[in-house]
């Protein structure tokens, strides 16, 4: 079937035949392994890029290179490439676009992966925004590059280089074209062992000589923030493993990947049966996949016993002098002496349990190694002798499995349609959850002390306003309880690095309220640091808006300035060059801003500040960070209420990521009276810190108010925290997030920290020019208004 191109190709001249054939050439070749939807986005595409103005170059570029591309990650790339083009061409030049295309062969088969190449090209857009400059040398160096990179550290080495010369263009240019010392360092710094694209068909052959069949394998790319890659894992039969290895233990990235071929090929090979999951808890199913993992892996080595030694090699390695140890937990390393006492026979353990342990399963291995029960029992039977001997860790320990070949399991677990019913309430829908409906006076007290409740309601019924007895006590019955009201929970994302993805409403934030304190203490706050709230008056009167600001020494302005006129007239009439700047320029001089005030009160609060040790006499009267606190939040806002400002004061802690507590001390439209200097005077510290969650809630209150620039000021004495989470690095990842799409938002956060060791992870967090650290926490009533002085000034 013959294609008019006339349709498609509007941008090119009808008369030049050259074109016009290569034009066939190319499709004719599309035809050969295109799909007829292939082929339709393949032409659509034409038509795209005759849209953006960047000439026939580019057209007849894309026409000749893009079924190179298919042939490499497959048709359904065409749409992204063509939106990506697209969004670029209002950022950088046609050629450097054309540039762009003609190397999309050459990232195919270096990437290997539609996934991974949709991460290329959304690498491209942010580098638009940061370093366009850097666009064109890099391309013209993207041979090299990629050939040292995976898609991580290309990522990892440009956002170094548009972040280092962020303002310096001439930087730019020798950074990404590889001519500066700085930008070969990164490269080094950044290269991978060994690469997944250089390797995969030996690999290919590695598996066919084991078990005469062809297993597909696609490369994944997940070091972005890390250099450690996602999991190797099975899925539409597909062994799906990281774009690059690096040597562990003095084992190098080939061992590595032979190793984790040969064992998610063993898991389709070896297993007939899939695994139920029902009545089981997310940390007995890691110990049963250690034992179906030992299960595959001893029928591998029994028809090929060269793996045994290939896979024994990483439990009996040791680190290497220039390698850095992590630790494992005490659990994950019993795990790990279980498996090796299991591959192993001659292997003797310390611990007689473990011995006894892999000596019984290998007898029923040799008996019937074929029953997929076998690993059920045999992990429910390990996780219950565990729970007695040590303490099993949480479920993020026990999935991060120190050894690099073995992959996440998921492909031998069968889940019910009703799993959620084991695994708490994550796993509800909707339908099933608790609900709040507000309801009348009448309807509450009706339903009140219905006969029929069973102790786990499906919905919970609110009122507008708190109830109070019949008597007049004056005392709500909230009051009576000692139990505040609560709002209805706000969800929020939380983003975990691991996988580098958000996990979906996975935080709960809840609005509670403390009790009420004494107001006088929040103005005896002003008597006890007057200097310092002298010094916040002059601050005041110099940030105060100042209305209509007539400026004289203009050229151009909306009124004459007949002083400067008449001097004008003089020099003209002397023979001398007169100063033009002869006009008035008249501004309206506004602060138009919103802040929060987000106050940390963690447990850590609490703590006494002082040289007066716990026990001794005077401790008691020692102020403690909570005091200090809430004396900085005093002057501060008593500030902000002189100036004008639009100020809410807000605090938080957290138990767990389902209740994160939010308290409003006060709110946007409340004016700062005995109301609000009573809940500041009531401030209390305890329970964590999770302060991804905090930030975003604080974030969508500043995004409800009408104001061009928006502040969250944070003041912490500590690094987030929640007795929920282990890894110290994932609740600072999440926060670091957090900041970052509030930005995206408008909404700009500053910390101000009270931990003198903050410098290893605050900047990374909040940015370099983004927080202080207040060494002394006895000058944090001082430091506080100066530091939004000049975040607002």
């Amino acid at each position: 079937m013959s294609i008019d191109f006339s349709e498609y190709i509007s941008c090119l001249d009808e008369e030049d035949h050259e074109h016009v054939e290569a034009l066939e050439s190319s499709y004719h070749e599309a035809q050969r392994f295109m799909s007829p939807r292939g082929l339709q986005n393949y032409l659509e595409g034409m038509r795209a890029f005759c849209t953006l103005g960047g000439g026939q170059d580019l057209v007849l570029t894309y026409v000749q290179e893009m079924p190179g591309v298919c042939k490499e990650v497959g048709e359904d790339i065409i749409p992204d490439i063509v939106e990506a083009m697209m969004k670029l061409s209002s950022h950088t030049s046609g050629s450097v676009i054309t540039l762009i295309v003609s190397n999309m062969p050459l990232a195919a088969s270096r990437l290997g992966d539609a996934d991974v190449m949709r991460g290329f090209l959304k690498l491209l857009h942010q580098m638009t925004g940061k370093a366009p400059r850097g666009l064109r040398p890099m391309m013209e160096n993207l041979d090299e590059l990629l050939s040292k990179l995976t898609l991580g550290g290309l990522r990892r080495w440009v956002l170094w280089g548009a972040q280092a010369h962020q303002r310096d263009l001439d930087g730019q240019l020798a950074y990404f074209a590889l001519e500066t010392d700085s930008s070969r360092s990164i490269l080094q710094s950044e290269r991978r062992g060994t690469l997944f694209i250089d390797n995969q068909r030996k690999l290919n052959f590695y598996l066919r000589a084991l078990w005469a069949r062809a297993f597909f394998m696609r490369p994944t790319a997940g070091d972005f923030e890390s250099r450690q890659g996602i999991r190797p894992f099975i899925e539409d039969f597909q062994i799906h493993v990281p774009d690059a290895f690096d040597p562990f233990h003095g084992i190098d990235g080939m061992e590595i990947y032979r190793a984790t071929v040969a064992h998610t090929a063993a898991h389709m090979v070896y297993t007939n049966d899939r695994i139920s999951a029902e009545e089981l808890s997310q940390a007995q199913m890691r110990f049963i996949e250690m034992f179906e993992d030992a299960r595959v892996e001893y029928l591998a080595y029994t028809e090929f016993p060269g793996l045994r030694k290939l896979w024994l090699s990483f439990f009996t390695s040791e680190p290497q002098k220039d390698e850095e140890t992590v630790q494992v937990h005490e659990t994950m390393d019993l795990m790990m002496r279980t498996t090796r006492a299991i591959m192993d026979p001659d292997y003797s353990d310390e611990l007689p349990a473990i011995n006894d342990i892999a000596s019984d399963y290998r007898a029923k291995l040799e008996k019937d190694p074929y029953n997929p029960r076998l690993a059920w029992m045999a992990g429910v039977e390990f996780y219950n002798k565990m729970v007695e001997i040590a303490t099993i860790p949480s479920v993020r320990i026990l999935s991060e499995w120190p050894i690099p070949y073995r992959d996440d399991n998921r492909y031998f677990w069968e889940f019910s349609e009703n799993m959620f019913e084991t695994q708490g309430v994550d796993f509800l829908p909707s339908s099933e959850q608790n609900v709040r409906r507000y309801v009348s006076l009448m309807e509450f007290v009706n339903e009140i002390d219905c006969e029929m409740e069973d102790g786990n309601p499906q919905e919970t019924l609110v009122l507008s306003t708190e109830l109070f007895p019949y008597e007049d006590m004056g005392v709500s019955y909230n009051e009576m309880e000692g139990v505040e009201p609560v709002s209805d929970p706000y969800h929020y994302n939380e983003w975990d690095y691991h996988v580098q993805l958000a996990r979906p409403d996975w935080a709960t934030v809840i609005e509670r309220r403390q009790g009420k304190g004494d107001p006088d203490v929040m103005d005896e706050i002003l008597t006890k640091h007057k200097p310092v709230a002298s010094r916040i008056r002059h601050l005041i009167d110099a940030m105060q808006p100042q209305g209509i600001v007539r400026r004289r020494g203009y050229e151009e302005g909306e009124e004459l300035d007949l002083n400067a006129a008449v001097r004008a007239m003089i020099d003209i009439r002397r023979g001398i060059m007169p100063d033009p700047r002869i006009n008035i320029r008249i501004t309206r001089h506004l602060r138009d801003l919103s802040i929060v005030l987000l106050l940390d009160l963690s447990e850590s609060t609490n703590e006494k500040i002082g040289d007066i040790a716990e026990g001794e006499e005077g401790y008691e009267d020692q102020p403690s960070i909570l005091d200090l606190t809430r004396e900085s939040a005093g002057l501060l806002t008593w500030a902000i209420d002189s100036i004008g400002d639009n100020f809410a004061v807000h605090g938080f802690a957290s138990d767990g990521r389902h209740d994160v507590q939010y308290y409003r001390y006060k709110d946007f439209d409340q004016s700062y009276d005995d109301d609000a200097k009573a809940r500041m005077a009531g401030m209390k510290g305890n329970l964590s810190t999770r302060m991804g969650a905090a930030l975003r809630h604080a974030g969508w209150h500043l995004t409800q108010q009408n104001a061009q620039k928006r502040l969250v000021l944070l003041v912490t004495d500590g690094e987030p925290a929640d007795i929920d989470e282990r890894d110290p690095q994932y609740l600072r990842h999440d926060t670091k997030k957090a900041v970052e799409d509030l930005a995206m938002q408008g909404v700009y956060t500053y910390c101000l920290t009270l931990d003198p060791n903050a410098d290893q992870y605050v900047s990374r967090i909040f940015g370099e020019n983004n927080y202080s650290i207040v060494d002394d926490v006895e000058r944090l009533p001082e430091r506080l208004p100066n530091v939004f002085a000049a975040l607002t000034g």
